[in-house]
């Protein structure tokens, strides 16, 4: 185990190696002094953080310090990712076998998003890949005893600028399943319940008899992409779809149905997730708090929540109106005075 730090002349760098368990990583500065103060701090912090692991591991007999990708494999074989595989592929990919669980996964976690700004990804999508490594971390704290002290918070997500937002009418909705042909009820059936519970596709595809109690939907914290429970209610004229679960399809039937049901009414722009947004809407026009939202969606916070903060302005008037009227109070005083 060291760490060496050295100035390569022919590509004006420097660079700092280091051997951990017979592995080596590298990891280079620029070649002006800026960066062989860079790389020299970086190879202090290395080299006091695997003092801290072999002396936790070995000198105190307590659990050696494990990578973060030992955290990814252990959240993939415990709970349900297919949700997020698009985003565990790329993030495992960059953090590498090398990076610690703790402060140096947050520290990565922060160059990946700079990162990916910089390559000019949207902000939901840095936000996908945060959101594994927050989770990990969680989890690392929570549930296993890996880390003493809570990291995820460390990793903030910034809300996405412009964020693009599609609701449907119920009528919309409507038009969208008749153009699914009876062949592909099974489809139907997932995409109407979509939009009349704003699960996600992945959360409605690991649905199981276990999760269907007294005409709702209780999703465990392995099955959720928060990590943490919820219940959602399901109309009543829609709780037999769930009666012969787990449903009958697949990832790429379920996606050639969509594509050609959006074709077949005009709306090649639409996605799935935009059946979670419609929910959203119909809960707000029906008249359902923010934090109610907050609660059926599984959102973390109402700051999550506010991005639908415009669909209940239109109740604020309706709220106006029903409070009790003081006026009287100021015109007996005014005709008093005169």
């Amino acid at each position: 185990m060291g760490i060496t730090v050295r100035y390569r002349e022919k590509r004006n760098r420097w660079v700092v190696t280091e051997t951990y368990h017979g592995h080596r990583h590298q990891r280079s500065f620029a070649g002006d002094r800026e960066g062989e103060r860079q790389a020299r701090e970086y190879a202090a912090k290395r080299q006091a953080e695997l003092n801290e692991a072999a002396f936790q591991g070995e000198a105190m007999g307590r659990q050696p310090r494990r990578t973060f990708i030992e955290g990814l494999e252990r959240w993939i074989d415990e709970y349900d990712v297919a949700s997020q595989v698009k985003a565990i592929r790329p993030v495992a990919h960059y953090m590498g076998d090398r990076v610690l669980l703790g402060m140096d996964s947050v520290d990565k976690a922060r160059e990946m998003a700079r990162d990916l700004r910089q390559q000019g990804r949207a902000q939901s999508t840095i936000n996908n890949h945060l959101q594994v490594v927050k989770r990990v971390l969680n989890l690392a704290y929570r549930e296993w005893g890996w880390l003493d002290r809570p990291l995820g918070d460390k990793i903030r997500k910034k809300m996405p600028k412009n964020e693009r937002h599609v609701y449907l009418t119920i009528e919309q909705v409507s038009q969208l399943l008749q153009a699914i042909p009876d062949q592909s009820i099974v489809e139907k059936r997932v995409i109407a319940l979509a939009a009349l519970t704003g699960l996600r596709q992945g959360e409605l595809l690991a649905l199981d008899p276990q999760n269907v109690q007294a005409g709702r939907i209780l999703l465990r914290p392995d099955q959720t992409k928060s990590g943490k429970a919820r219940v959602v209610p399901v109309p009543e004229d829609a709780r037999a779809w769930l009666e012969d679960l787990p449903f009958a399809t697949t990832y790429s039937r379920l996606r050639m149905v969509w594509e050609h049901a959006r074709q077949a009414v005009g709306r090649p722009d639409l996605r799935f997730h935009d059946l979670r947004h419609s929910y959203a809407s119909m809960l707000a026009q029906a008249g359902e708090s923010m934090t109610t939202v907050r609660d059926l969606l599984g959102h973390s916070s109402l700051i999550v929540t506010s991005r639908y903060s415009h669909m209940f302005d239109a109740g604020l008037d309706d709220i106006g109106s029903r409070l009790p009227s003081l006026s009287a109070a100021f015109c007996d005083q005014t005709a008093t005075k005169h």
